[in-house]
């Protein structure tokens, strides 16, 4: 096992949870933590002071070290680092924007910062910037994407090639077999998302556990480029979405029809019609909500059990 990411956040195994929003409340990364992974705590769908409660909440659940992801680009910024600063958080996991504008004041509070890229250059700008680890995160990664459409496999060496900091990969794995190549490649730990919003601690709506186990090869697609790529599950949405690009619309045309909340309607609420349903592709693999303990088990033992059988090769 690789020994900086475990050294770095003080966990038992190389393995974070994703901050998925909608997806990741204190009880989902209470559970993960407790396994002896990372939780994140997805403050991206959040307002602060539903943040701070999961933070306490989390606090009560778990002795053991547990992160939250922020979305850089997220209008109550400042409140929601206040809160995080407040609250004693040790890890954040940021994401969409750039890692100078926090990771300094964040550092000099005492927290470790991971940065999500999705590219070598946004690496090395994160390096750049101070923080203490990068997530790259390749375009088989559901939820919003990096518009190069680098895949996890040939993003993780060309990083690793070119930064000094721990590399996690992101990004299509949901396995034991994910995990070793993963490493094999170069990375020192992993970050699952779909896998573990899959699981009976996941505060997403039953409805999208359900759809997440139904997936198959080819039912995900990477949309809405314009305004912010996306990985979501094929469904009504996204066939008006697709039926609307025919009209060639414009940036505005295109934000009119997303509206609010369509990522809540999808994924909190259960609307698989209407809403937006964030999955990985990874989610063709996925074939049943179990607990995150026993997901997590899976995945060491597989992990373990493929990485002595290529020992032997």
């Amino acid at each position: 096992m690789h020994q900086n990411i475990t050294k770095l956040f003080n966990i038992q195994y190389p393995v974070v949870q994703g901050g998925m929003i909608w997806v990741s409340g204190y009880k989902l990364a209470a559970a993960v933590s407790n396994a002896g992974g990372l939780g994140l705590i997805g403050a991206g769908s959040m307002y602060p002071e539903v943040l701070r409660t999961h933070i306490q909440k989390c606090k009560k659940a778990t002795k053991k070290p547990f992160g939250v992801n922020v979305p850089l680009l997220y209008p109550d910024i400042e409140k929601i680092m206040e809160i995080i600063i407040e609250e004693g958080v040790k890890i954040v996991f940021t994401s969409a924007g750039n890692p100078k504008t926090w990771t300094a004041t964040l550092k000099k509070n005492g927290i470790m910062v991971v940065h999500v890229v999705s590219s070598v250059k946004f690496a090395l700008k994160a390096e750049l910037a101070g923080v203490d680890a990068v997530v790259c995160e390749g375009f088989e990664a559901g939820g919003h994407n990096g518009r190069e459409e680098t895949t996890t496999f040939t993003l993780i060496p060309m990083v690793k090639e070119q930064v000094k900091i721990p590399v996690i990969a992101a990004g299509g794995i949901g396995s034991g077999r994910g995990m070793l190549a993963a490493m094999v490649l170069g990375a020192d730990g992993v970050q699952i998302g779909s896998r573990f919003a899959a699981t009976n601690e996941s505060s997403a709506h039953q409805n999208f556990k359900n759809s997440i186990v139904e997936v198959q090869e080819g039912d995900t697609q990477l949309t809405l480029k314009e305004l912010a790529p996306v990985r979501l599950i094929k469904n009504k949405f996204y066939d008006e979405v697709q039926a609307l690009y025919l009209t060639k619309p414009t940036q505005e045309e295109l934000k009119k029809f997303l509206g609010r909340a369509r990522a809540k309607r999808g994924m909190f609420e259960g609307d698989l019609e209407d809403g937006e349903l964030e999955i990985g592709q990874i989610a063709g693999l996925i074939h049943e909500i179990k607990p995150v303990k026993i997901v997590l088990k899976e995945i060491l033992e597989e992990f373990n059990r493929v990485k002595s059988f290529m020992v032997g090769y």
